[in-house]
């Protein structure tokens, strides 16, 4: 059996191609990935020596960069105190704490969390919590917004956009869920009236039926990077509370700062009766995820049929992740992030306006630390990457999208090494 080594880059490769298959990736690739030997701060050196600016905060997590010392220290202390240990009937420092932190920091009236694996599972977790709340009513039914991302397990990519989301694949399979119509783009745009009365009508034939609306605040990430006026969210709390349907906030991408506030929610002062946390909630250190509830919601479930909430990850709660999130959720609360996030925001602002002068740009928005190019025409993801690395910089591209979610500790000369990078690959 041949055993790569980190000094041996070629043969790392080669056993990778071999063997592992990457994120909605062909087995074999169609392109090699990148043996990365290290990572430190807003840098990744890659196994050929070569180091590059992470300008995706390796998919949105690493926002105070990587191992970072407040977090490496606390994790190192869990892992010689308590590693692992089941939480069915048991419990621990870290995860009391860690409940007790995202209580304190979330919108007012979440009370309750369940700590889950992914982003993905706590959006399982929170439809499972929506439709047993609302079962004794009869309510069965969800709905979402189109152009949404929520992940990529099943009852998550059933609430993604059903025909130009990434799961279409699984149509027929998956449940199948009402849509209102994707809010049209700008952040400081007014509510269009068309989509409101599309919206209203939706309510008024449905809102008997329907247990939840799943919907991402502001930034719809993975399903388009749209960026929408907060109030729509006002718009969307109001005909649920109209008509008793749950208001179910996703903010795996958009918590933790990214958007300029704690919660995107905060932009429109909305305040969810559930809410799913993910991704920057370690610092990009270990996965860990959470789905919050109100006492409201909590009690639903509680005289419902079965009693309990039905879910129960065996990784779930573990001490080490729980240890890194409240380390990640430490440096947060210091506040650095309120100045460093407006001063990205101003430096991709800069960096990313000559690409609207480029042939084959649709549009350039920029929203707290997360820039956009959109372009006419799908990436040509090999080259806008090659491009981007040429200017020392990781990107990843999807879609007709080249855009950047850098960590919170880059510099204004390493954003403006982003800056140029997104440019060239949009170029590309």
């Amino acid at each position: 059996m041949s055993t790569a080594t980190p000094g041996d880059p070629r043969e790392l490769a080669a056993l990778d191609a071999r063997h592992v298959w990457h994120p909605y990736a062909a087995l074999p690739a169609r392109a090699p990935a990148l043996p990365v030997a290290a990572a430190e701060g807003a840098w990744l050196t890659l196994a050929d020596g070569r180091r590059v600016l992470d300008g995706m905060s390796s998919w949105w997590c690493a926002c105070h960069g990587h191992r970072h010392p407040h977090i490496v220290a606390a994790v190192a202390r869990q892992l010689h105190v308590l590693p692992h240990v089941m939480f069915g009937g048991l419990t621990h420092d870290p995860a009391v704490r860690l409940a007790e932190r995202l209580v304190s920091m979330s919108p007012a009236g979440l009370e309750h969390v369940f700590l889950a694996d992914s982003g993905s599972v706590s959006v399982e977790v929170a439809i499972k919590m929506v439709l047993q709340a609302g079962a004794a009513d009869g309510r069965t039914r969800l709905a979402a917004l189109r152009g949404g991302y929520h992940g990529d397990t099943f009852g998550a990519m059933a609430l993604c956009d059903p025909d130009g989301g990434m799961h279409h694949l699984w149509a027929g399979t998956l449940a199948e869920h009402l849509f209102l119509p994707r809010p049209p783009g700008g952040f400081d745009a007014p509510v269009d009236a068309g989509w409101r009365g599309e919206a209203e009508a939706l309510f008024a034939q449905h809102g008997d039926e329907l247990a939840g609306l799943f919907l991402e605040p502001v930034v719809q990430g993975a399903g388009g990077m749209h960026v929408y006026a907060p109030a729509y969210l006002t718009v969307l709390r109001e005909l649920c509370d109209r008509h008793g349907v749950l208001f179910v906030l996703d903010e795996i991408a958009t918590g933790f700062g990214r958007t300029g506030t704690v919660f995107a929610a905060e932009h429109a002062d909305v305040r969810p009766d559930v809410m799913c946390v993910g991704k920057a909630l370690t610092g990009g250190t270990l996965t860990l995820a959470a789905a919050l509830c109100t006492p409201a919601v909590a009690a639903a479930i509680g005289a419902g049929e079965g009693g309990a909430l039905m879910h129960g990850p065996t990784f779930m709660g573990n001490p080490l992740a729980c240890a890194a999130a409240l380390a990640s959720t430490e440096l947060l609360l210091e506040g650095a992030w309120r100045e460093q996030v407006p001063a990205i925001e101003r430096g991709l602002r800069e960096g990313l306006t000559p690409a609207s002068e480029l042939p084959g740009v649709r549009d350039v928005r920029v929203l707290g630390a997360i820039g956009v190019v959109q372009l006419d025409r799908p990436v040509d993801v090999a080259e806008a990457t090659e491009a981007a690395l040429a200017e020392g910089v990781w990107l990843r591209p999807f879609r007709d999208l080249v855009y950047t979610m850098p960590p919170f500790i880059s510099t204004p000369e390493e954003i403006a090494a982003i800056g140029r990078a997104v440019v060239a690959a949009s170029a590309a």
